[in-house]
């Protein structure tokens, strides 16, 4: 827009690199690059090569980060997301089982995964007086028992046709497994909906103020209710891969994940009170996590000091935006005095 004098004016700030590296975004691309030091000088066995070769064992996660983004932005939770990973996983190698083509396995799961979003979906915004915690911890239950049921007193099942799953588990090339691809593939549509479209602004519309969402004329119902339809659909895509690369499901598949999507995003960035936050951060956080369990795993560590690991990312993540406001305002305090 020009003004009478003939400049222009500009309705966005200019990201400069400096700002950029005051960003949340910015701080985690460098401990991103820390890390990767960290886990060099910890692993030998940590190279490119065998990232990659094991980085489909966790990067399956990274499927319910992005529809979990969407979730937090609105202020919600879903705590029943490794409760469809588990039923996903469980049906898929049914499916396969009982001799169905590989079209209709994927379809199958997949599926599977997208009706259980919108059964948690259709319940949060049928009683939205309800926290959304609580009705997917009653979802959670249930998803994870009906699995339960399936898989009977074994308590797992395996594929007896491993060579019609395969195509999940490959490679392209002889380094870049699927997985990654697809991963990538997804991100990025996840990301541009979030910050390039009308859908994206409504949700942090409704995270930031429910009712002001509702009375600017946002369908905050239907906002909803499909961004737990995503949910229920990117877990069914969790428990396809997964399942394909473990070849079955058990009673504990999936058991957890929804507590570490969660420390992925918020540790990004993504305000659990909604409203704030960016996927770019989530997906940062997510792959910061992946590589240091990966050299963790690499170098003997305990599987269960990994979590301590994890869990202590998650609270100072929770900590440093209280800690920087309590900065802010002595700063103003001072200021005012």
């Amino acid at each position: 827009m020009a003004g009478k004098s003939g400049r222009s004016i500009k309705a966005e700030e200019k990201l400069t690199a400096k700002k950029l590296l005051f960003t949340w975004e910015g701080a985690l691309i460098l401990l991103f690059i820390a890390v990767n030091i960290f886990n060099m000088s910890i692993s030998q066995s940590y190279t490119f090569a065998n990232v990659l070769r094991e980085m489909p064992k966790f990067l399956a996660e990274m499927f319910m980060v992005l529809p979990m983004a969407y979730i937090l932005v609105l202020g919600d939770i879903d705590i029943s997301v490794g409760s469809i990973v588990c039923l996903t996983g469980t049906l898929t190698c049914y499916i396969s089982n009982a001799g169905a083509p590989f079209p209709v396995v994927i379809l199958g799961c997949l599926g599977a995964g997208l009706l259980c979003g919108a059964f948690n979906g259709f319940v949060t915004t049928s009683f939205p007086e309800l926290p959304s915690m609580i009705t997917t911890l009653g979802s959670q239950i249930i998803f994870r028992g009906i699995a339960e049921i399936y898989l009977g007193g074994g308590g797992s099942v395996s594929y007896t046709n491993t060579k019609q799953i395969m195509p999940l588990s490959t490679k392209l090339g002889k380094t870049v497994p699927v997985i990654i691809l697809v991963v990538i593939l997804a991100a990025v549509i996840f990301t541009v909906i979030l910050q390039r479209t009308t859908f994206g602004r409504s949700l942090y519309a409704i995270g930031s103020n429910k009712v002001s969402a509702f009375y600017a004329g946002v369908d905050v119902k239907r906002c909803r209710f499909i961004a737990y339809v995503l949910m229920g659909f990117m877990a069914g895509m969790c428990g396809l891969f997964l399942t394909a690369y473990t070849y079955g499901a058990n009673t504990t598949t999936g058991q957890g994940f929804e507590m570490e999507v969660i420390a992925m995003c918020v540790f990004g960035g993504i305000a659990s009170t909604g409203g704030k936050g960016t996927l770019v951060g989530g997906i940062i956080a997510g792959l910061i996590i992946t590589l240091l369990r990966i050299a963790l795993g690499q170098a003997n560590v305990n599987s269960q000091m990994i979590l301590v690991i994890v869990g202590a990312l998650l609270i100072i993540a929770v900590l440093i935006p209280g800690i920087k406001g309590r900065i802010d305002e002595m700063r103003k305090l001072k200021a005012a005095a």
